[in-house]
C-alpha cells in the first residue's frame, strides 16, 4: 500500500471476528432498554426481539455478500462507492462516520456516569479522560491487543449475564413477584403487533456495531469466507443472546410499573434478585460493556477513516498512514480518542441522536449495493440468485425504512445538517462534480 509507511496483518480468525463485534454490539446492551421497551409492548420484550433480530439478519447477510466480493476496508463507504459510484460512496461513507467516530464518544460518556455515581468525590471528567486514554493507547498497540482485550470483556459481560439469568430464575420459583416460566413474553391475547414493531425500533440500537467488523476485512485471514461467517454469528449470538435473558427477566417482571423506576428497572431488578453485592457486580459489567464498545468503535472508526484517506478523500498523509511496526492508522486512533473527548461537554440524550442517522445510512445503501451489483452482473450469476441478491436485501431495507420514519427529529435534523457538510467538501473536492473523487486503485474482483 503506496500511500502509507506500513500495511496490515492479515491475524483475525472467525472468533477474533465475532469477539470484536460482540464487543462493539455490547451484550449488555439489553440492560438498557428493557424497562422502556416492556412499557412500550406491553410485557413483550422478548418477542419485540424476534422481530428485530429476524429483520437485522436480512441486513447482516447483504453485508456478507458485499464483503466476499469487495474484501476490503471500508465496509458500506466502500460497497457503495464500487457499485453507485465514488461519489455517493463517500457522502454514505461520510454519513456513516456519525455512528463509527461518535460512539466512543457516548462510551466515553457513560463511563463518567456510572463512576461518578460510584465515586461522586471524583471529577467526572477524570474518568472520561481516562477511559478514552485507555482505549487509545490499546489501539495503537495493535489488533492483537485490543481482540485479546475484548475477548476477556465480552467474556466477563457474558458471565455476569449468566449470573443474572440464574439469579432470575430462582427468583421466579421462590421469589413473591414470579408464577413460574410461561410464553406470555412472547405471546398473549393482548399482543399487539404495532407495538412489537415500535419495541423493535427501540431494540435495533441494541445490534448496531454488527456490521462494524467488515472495516477489518484487510486484517481477517480468507476475509470472503470468515467476515460472512463473523457477521452471521453476530447477529445470532446477539439476537439469542437478547431474546433469552430478557424472556426470564419478562417472565419475573410482566408488568415492570411495580419498579420504581422503569429506564433504570435492570439496576433494580439486579438488586432486588442478588442484593447490593450482586448490583455491584452487575454494574461493573456495565462499566466492561462501555470499555469494550468504546475500544471496538474505535478500531472501527479508525479503520474507515483510513480507507477514506488512502482513497485521497481525505487528506492522504494523515488518514492514510499505517504505523510501520504496530501496522494501525495511528493518526486516525488519535483523531477518534480527540473526538470522544467531546464528551465532556454533551449529554447523553444528545449525544445518542448523533448515531443513528449514520448507522441506518450505511445499512440501506448495503442492501441497495447488493441489488445494484446483481442487476450489473444477472447474465454471469444464477437464476436462484434473485432471492439472495433482490428479495432478501429488499426484505432488509424495508424494516431498515421503517426505522428511519421512526427517527426522532433531532437525529434527522443533526444527520442532515452532517449529509450537508459532507455535500459541500465533496464539491469542493471535485470542482463542482467536474471530475471524479480520488480513488484507490484495487485489482477488481
Amino acid at each position: 500500500m503506496n500511500v502509507s509507511q506500513g500495511s496490515f496483518k492479515r491475524t483475525l480468525g472467525v472468533s477474533s471476528i465475532v469477539f470484536l463485534g460482540l464487543a462493539y454490539m455490547s451484550p449488555f446492551a439489553v440492560f438498557d432498554t428493557f424497562g422502556v421497551v416492556s412499557d412500550v409492548t406491553n410485557g413483550h420484550v422478548p418477542a419485540s426481539y424476534v422481530l428485530i433480530t429476524i429483520a437485522i439478519l436480512f441486513t447482516a447477510l447483504s453485508y456478507g455478500k458485499m464483503v466476499k466480493i469487495y474484501p476490503d476496508a471500508g465496509s458500506a463507504y466502500t460497497y457503495t462507492k464500487r457499485t453507485m459510484g465514488s461519489g455517493l460512496g463517500f457522502l454514505v461513507g461520510w454519513s456513516a462516520l456519525l455512528d463509527y467516530i461518535f460512539l466512543p464518544m457516548i462510551n466515553a460518556l457513560l463511563a463518567g456516569i456510572y463512576l461518578s455515581a460510584s465515586f461522586p468525590n471524583v471529577p467526572g471528567w477524570v474518568w472520561i479522560v481516562g477511559l478514552v486514554l485507555i482505549i487509545t493507547i490499546m489501539n495503537i498497540a495493535g489488533i492483537k491487543v485490543a481482540v485479546s482485550a475484548n475477548t476477556l470483556f465480552v467474556l466477563f459481560q457474558l458471565l455476569v449475564a449468566i449470573i443474572f439469568v440464574i439469579l432470575t430464575i430462582r427468583s421466579i420459583y421462590t421469589g413473591d413477584t414470579g408464577t413460574g416460566l410461561s410464553s406470555q413474553p412472547f405471546f398473549s391475547k393482548d399482543i399487539s403487533m404495532s407495538l412489537l414493531f415500535s419495541g423493535a425500533s427501540i431494540l435495533a440500537l441494541s445490534f448496531l456495531g454488527f456490521d462494524a467488523v467488515t472495516t477489518l476485512a484487510e486484517e481477517t485471514i480468507e476475509p470472503e469466507r470468515n467476515i460472512p461467517k463473523g457477521i452471521f454469528l453476530i447477529a445470532m449470538i446477539g439476537g439469542a443472546f437478547f431474546i433469552l435473558v430478557t424472556f426470564f427477566m419478562q417472565v419475573l417482571y410482566p408488568d415492570v410499573s411495580v419498579l420504581a423506576d422503569i429506564e433504570g428497572a435492570s439496576p433494580e431488578i439486579a438488586h432486588r434478585i442478588g442484593g447490593i453485592l450482586f448490583q455491584s457486580v452487575f454494574t461493573s459489567g456495565a462499566l466492561i460493556s462501555v470499555l469494550a464498545s468504546g475500544l471496538a468503535a474505535q478500531t472501527s472508526a479508525s479503520r474507515l477513516l483510513f480507507a477514506m484517506g488512502r482513497d485521497g478523500v481525505l487528506p492522504k498523509k494523515a488518514f492514510g498512514y499505517l504505523h510501520p511496526k504496530w501496522h494501525t492508522p495511528i493518526f486516525n486512533i488519535i483523531f477518534i480518542g480527540v473526538l470522544a473527548l467531546s464528551a465532556l461537554f454533551l449529554d447523553l440524550v444528545t449525544a445518542t441522536s448523533l448515531i443513528n442517522f449514520g448507522a441506518f445510512t450505511a445499512f440501506s445503501f448495503v442492501n441497495l449495493s447488493v441489488m445494484i451489483y446483481y442487476f450489473r452482473n444477472k447474465r454471469q450469476m444464477k437464476a436462484t440468485s434473485l432471492l439472495s441478491y433482490v428479495v432478501s436485501p429488499v426484505i432488509g431495507l424495508a424494516f431498515i425504512i421503517y426505522l428511519w420514519v421512526s427517527l426522532d427529529l433531532l437525529a434527522i435534523i443533526f444527520g442532515f445538517s452532517w449529509f450537508g457538510i459532507g455535500l459541500v467538501y465533496l464539491l469542493v473536492l471535485t470542482k463542482g462534480f467536474q471530475v471524479k473523487p480520488p480513488e484507490y486503485e484495487f485489482a477488481e474482483n
